[in-house]
């Protein structure tokens, strides 16, 4: 299973939802929905943004976890 770090890389960053929305171009509803469930689909193109937004590499926002660990 595949989880998100975009929360956790924002906010070692200290950048808040409402700014990285405006970075990313990613609309604010989809991030918050991102932040409360990291294990929600999201598209390659979304992830790209956010990590562009972040600095950093695409493959630094996401992680694999066991099934179970939810």
């Amino acid at each position: 299973m595949i989880r998100l770090k975009v929360k956790e890389v924002a906010g070692a960053k200290h950048i808040s939802q409402r700014k990285l929305s405006k970075l990313s171009e990613v609309d604010i509803k989809t991030l918050q929905k991102i932040f409360r469930d990291p294990y929600r689909v999201v598209t390659t193109e979304t992830l790209d943004k956010l990590a562009r937004a972040l600095g950093v590499d695409a493959r630094e926002l996401i992680e694999s976890v066991p099934d179970n660990a939810e």
